[in-house]
């Protein structure tokens, strides 16, 4: 596993210790899921797009094949 460093500013800091406390998690914890949702959202909103196209166009993918 890597590491990276960000610099964020102290109110930036403290915002996300008092999210984490509330959700009852560790800051890393927080950081570290919301970094995994980031990544996957794009790749999962391409994936929902294109099943809707898919479906969608079916007859006519069908009509031109």
């Amino acid at each position: 596993m890597a590491a990276i460093t960000i610099n964020i500013t102290e109110q930036q800091l403290q915002f996300l210790q008092e999210l984490a406390q509330t959700l009852g998690v560790s800051t890393e914890e927080l950081l570290s899921a919301s970094l995994e949702d980031l990544l996957n959202s794009p790749k999962n909103e391409f994936n929902q797009a294109a099943r809707y196209v898919l479906r969608k166009n079916t007859e006519l993918y069908h009509r031109l094949g």
